[in-house]
């Protein structure tokens, strides 16, 4: 009998992401909390005794080459000297360039199947460097709670935050996060928080803490994302961007979001209500 998997892979959004400084090598460091959300990815994944890594998927259009799902299973196929294969398909739901971690989830939760299919065991320490070396969100979604991130992506520390519902828009158009970063406009100097400050805000205060730096970069390259966030203010609610992606969202009262679900600021934009996780779907992997 082949060993097969069905996972699901969930997006995250970030409650405010801050610029706090630049390392001396150009890379960004922030502070941001990660939340999961429940709007997934599906990923079915079958056993290949030949050593191969192959790649199906339900979007049109031909797929690369060396995506990151195939680049985690490579990654962790030699990093392990495995030499068993695997077939990896993906059914997208999460939008991409959306600032929402839907390619991030995918990696992780290639690494955390995998590893079950193959029986593999990597020391903890090594698969965190493994899942960092592709890309600065894949840690997050190996830890598989909401975090505290700091660095650039690669400090973590899980922590609780009350169940909250929130209106996600993606609009058509999607983000370069290069070019947000590469701009001249980008606010570098935010002061650092602290993980206890932020703890000790009530359950309202939280989801209004801090902002986006990369949203008024973000504005100018991407007119969408300006229309979004009028529109959502138009009816009361607070949006900002998430990550350094188009999408936005805005916390919703509780029980006020059915309606605001199956609306939204114009046609080719998507509009979901979603929840936090209380912890990823693979966590007891």
């Amino acid at each position: 009998m082949k060993a097969i998997y069905d996972i699901l892979a969930p997006a995250k959004l970030n409650s405010f992401l801050h610029v706090v400084g630049r390392r001396p090598d150009g890379y960004h460091l922030l502070q941001s909390v990660f939340m999961l959300i429940d709007w997934f990815d599906t990923l079915h994944l079958e056993l290949r005794q030949d050593g191969r890594i192959s790649r199906s998927d339900e979007a049109p259009g031909e797929l690369p080459d060396d995506d990151l799902c195939v680049r985690a299973a490579r990654a962790l196929q030699a990093a392990a000297g495995c030499t068993l294969g695997a077939h990896i398909h993906l059914i997208k739901r999460i939008p991409s360039q959306a600032g929402m971690g839907g390619g991030s989830s995918d990696a992780a939760a290639c690494l955390l199947a995998l590893m079950r299919l193959w029986k593999l065991r990597p020391p903890p320490d090594r698969l965190q460097a493994l899942a960092l070396q592709l890309g600065a969100d894949v840690p997050f979604f190996l830890l598989g709670r909401h975090a505290w991130v700091e660095g650039i992506g690669d400090r973590l520390q899980a922590i609780e935050l009350p169940k909250a519902h929130f209106l996600v828009l993606k609009p058509p158009a999607g983000l370069s996060t290069p070019a947000i970063f590469a701009s001249p406009a980008l606010k570098r100097d935010t002061k650092a928080a602290t993980i206890s400050g932020f703890a000790a805000l009530g359950p309202e205060q939280i989801f209004e803490f801090g902002r986006n730096d990369l949203q008024p970069v973000a504005q100018a390259l991407q007119a969408q994302i300006g229309v979004g966030l009028n529109w959502l203010a138009e009816r009361g609610l607070q949006g900002r961007m998430t990550g350094s992606g188009s999408a936005i969202f805005a916390p919703l009262p509780l029980g006020g979001g059915a309606q605001l679900g199956t609306s939204k600021p114009a046609d080719g934009w998507t509009a979901r209500v979603c929840s936090t996780l209380q912890v990823h779907p693979l966590a007891d992997w």
